[in-house]
């Protein structure tokens, strides 16, 4: 008879220890609560001026790469190599 009554005894201390444990938890008031997302629409404004950056420099590339073609096609690029004089 012994056995038994432990065993009740063994899963009351544990209850009673995990209702403890969960009744000392709440929610903390340090972080503020917000959102975890932005506003979308900003989110959005913010990607379409990133997008409009990015293409403005695609522009700017592709121009200069342009002109790099232009000059490697029309014969007038000259490579001049100069050495040191003492090579140690």
């Amino acid at each position: 008879m012994r056995t038994p009554n432990r065993r009740w005894l063994v899963v009351a201390v544990a209850a009673a220890l995990i209702f403890g444990v969960l009744s000392l938890y709440q929610a903390s008031d340090a972080a503020p609560r917000q959102q975890p997302f932005g506003n979308s629409l900003e989110q959005r404004q913010e990607q379409i001026a990133l997008l409009t950056e990015i293409s403005e420099l695609l522009k700017q590339q592709n121009a200069l790469m342009r002109e790099h073609n232009a000059l490697l096609s029309s014969g007038k690029l000259q490579v001049v190599v100069t050495l040191p004089e003492n090579p140690q």
